[in-house]
């Protein structure tokens, strides 16, 4: 039976997320449906939360459109909070394989492109190495704890929100100490860093591509790659001005933006994470007894 309160609420597993934008586009989708109240979406356990109008009414037309974004859904039924052991049909084992090679990529070249940025002293491309190793967390939690409590995924979710948030902050505090030294980063290598990383997103999409259903699913793949990409052609630009005006100001200003935008992320997941533990059956007594 799906897991439904005297309000309307129904919960669901979401698989494919990867940053907090995904969890803005899917509640922003859910809640154009007619019948909907509210949607909620935790990056931090990777769940939905539905309260609708009219019961069950409007669900297959959610599910309809939030499938078609690329994104997979599985309804989590009550037993789940009572410990029984979920339904993770929907996760099938060609799918996280695909997701096991999505993090090595990720988390790999972001570990190289942190080496690679402190080698080309170059803030920007440190700041993108923090992109990689955040999807890189991000695929990595879904995919150990999707057969976990909700608790369990939310501590998870903070301590990698935790971490992910240091990282961001040391970005911007070493930015704003080359600002005062005014080192010129190497122009050469941050391109050739961006460009790789370019290549690394392509080859992430093409992983995923077999597992993606539908022309408006393929076409959900490639946004992805798209947005990531983003930043490695923010630093191909910053390596370029830098190379044009010889100064290290257009590597420090992309490093900001950058630095700022993967904040915003972390902040997400920690406050996503928090509200799923004030929400878990283990950090309410009462909840659980009932």
């Amino acid at each position: 039976m799906t897991k439904t309160d005297t309000a309307g609420a129904v919960r669901y597993r979401v698989t494919g997320m990867d940053c907090s934008a995904c969890a803005a586009k899917i509640e922003a989708t859910a809640r154009l449906v007619a019948g909907v109240r509210d949607a909620k979406v935790s990056i931090a356990s990777q769940e939905m939360t539905l309260r609708t109008e009219n019961g069950t009414a409007p669900l297959p037309e959610v599910e309809r459109s939030i499938m078609g974004l690329g994104y997979r859904l599985a309804r989590i039924d009550a037993d789940e909070d009572d410990g029984k052991v979920p339904d993770l049909s929907h996760v099938s084992p060609a799918y996280k394989r695909a997701l096991w090679i999505v993090v090595v990529l990720n988390a790999g070249y972001g570990v190289i492109e942190i080496v690679g940025g402190f080698l080309a002293g170059s803030q920007s491309v440190k700041a993108d190495a923090l992109d990689f190793i955040g999807d890189g967390v991000i695929s990595f939690l879904g995919l150990i704890a999707v057969g976990w409590g909700l608790a369990a995924r939310a501590k998870a979710a903070l301590l990698q929100g935790i971490f992910l948030g240091i990282l961001g902050v040391g970005v911007l505090v070493a930015t704003a100490y080359r600002v005062v030294v005014q080192h010129e980063p190497e122009a050469q290598l941050m391109g050739i860093l961006a460009l790789v990383g370019l290549v690394v997103n392509v080859m992430a999409a093409l992983v995923l591509l077999p597992h993606r259903h539908g022309d408006a699913n393929v076409r959900a793949v490639w946004l992805f790659s798209r947005n990531d990409a983003i930043g490695n052609v923010a630093v191909v630009i910053a390596a370029l001005l830098v190379a044009w005006t010889q100064t290290p100001w257009p590597d420090l200003v992309v490093a900001v933006v950058i630095a700022a935008l993967f904040l915003q992320s972390s902040f997400a997941i920690i406050r996503d994470a928090r509200n799923d533990l004030s929400k878990a059956p283990s950090a309410n007594p009462q909840q659980s007894k009932a």
